[in-house]
This record gives structure tokens, sequence and C-alpha cells, in this order.
């Protein structure tokens, strides 16, 4: 199991905005993911603020689990095969998996949450063009969720001001009007009428 402290800043962009930074972007090629949420039917995970995901790509697949900090978050990532991923997104389940996927059951055994109440409740499908930038990792994303579709751009930093201070002058030089941008998981968990 990999861990690593996740800081980010995102906007949702408008159509133009997206079409205006996909040309800065026109050199990579981009990539398909799709993130499978897991939460209970009472959103015990999302209650605690943690987020748990499978996301598959064309090749492999990983699980994650996010858990809130001070600044950012905290990622356990276990890579998986995308037969590994299938197979658990088919059962529904993550107790028949004890060994694979270990290190995130202990994490979320410090939470009063049954593993068995664990289940998928959808999916997001992301297409994505990523590049390392002087002032961070950058990411251009097309979302596709419960028949909608936005647009965002993230920017991945190491420290969280000099991060801020450089995503706000980013927007600002591209004449890109910020607007804040919830988490992919809740905005779709908002899509399937599970937060108000």
């Amino acid at each position: 199991m990999k861990t690593n402290l996740e800081i980010e800043y995102k906007t949702l962009l408008s159509l133009s905005e997206f079409d205006q930074l996909s040309k800065r972007f026109s050199h990579i090629t981009p990539i398909q993911q799709t993130n499978h949420y897991f939460d209970t039917h009472d959103l015990q995970l999302r209650k605690n603020k943690l987020s748990l995901r499978i996301r598959t790509f064309s090749k492999g697949a990983e699980m994650t689990l996010k858990i809130p900090q001070k600044v950012g978050n905290i990622e356990y990532n276990i890579d998986l095969t995308t037969q590994e991923a299938l197979t658990i997104l088919e059962k529904d389940t993550l107790t028949n998996y004890p060994l694979l996927i270990e290190g995130i059951l202990e994490q979320l055994k410090q939470y009063d949450i049954q593993l068995s109440d664990i289940h998928t409740l959808g999916s997001l499908t992301t297409t994505r063009r990523e590049y390392q930038t002087a002032i961070g990792l950058m990411a251009l994303d097309k979302n596709e969720y419960s028949h909608k579709i936005d647009y965002e751009l993230e920017l991945e930093v190491e420290e969280a001001i000099k991060g801020q201070r450089n995503f706000n002058q980013f927007l600002k030089e591209n004449h890109i009007e910020h607007r804040y941008a919830r988490s992919k998981v809740v905005r779709f968990l908002e899509s399937i009428g599970k937060m108000n």
C-alpha cells in the first residue's frame, strides 16, 4: 500500500473555458478513468468525511481511501489488476478480499462502520489530460456521471499556501473565473440525490 498527502486546488469550468484550456493541453493524450464510489446506504463514510473508490483505467486499477487532514487528504492506495477490480465491483462487497485490500480495511476499522454494509453507489467517468507544470501537476477533466457533464481544472501541489497563490495567478492570467468545485464524490452523490 502506498500513502501520500494530496493537496489540490480546483475550479469548475464553463465549456468555453474548458475549450480554451484544451489548446494548452493539446500535446497531452487524454486518458479515461472511471471512479466507482463506495459507501453504506446511509453514507457512513461520507459522514466521517471519508472517500473510498476503485478507479479503473484501460490497463489496471487502484483502490483509494482518502482521509482528511488539517491541510489536504492522506490517500491510501492499493494497486489492483483489472480482474481484481472487476471482481470486487461485481461482488459488490469488501469482505471477501481481506488480504488484497488489507491496508485499507485496517484504516476503516478505526471507524464504527460495518464493512459488510459498504457497497458501490455508482460511478463517474473522467477524460483527463494531465501534465507536470512549473507550479504543480495540472489536470484538465471532463466528467460524466448520472446523465450530467461537467468540466474541471485541478492543480496538485506540495505546499498549500504557495500552491493556492500560484493557482489563483494561473486563473487570473488565463481569464478563468474561479467557481467553487466540491469533490467529485460529493458532486456524484448530489447527482443521485444522496446529499442536499
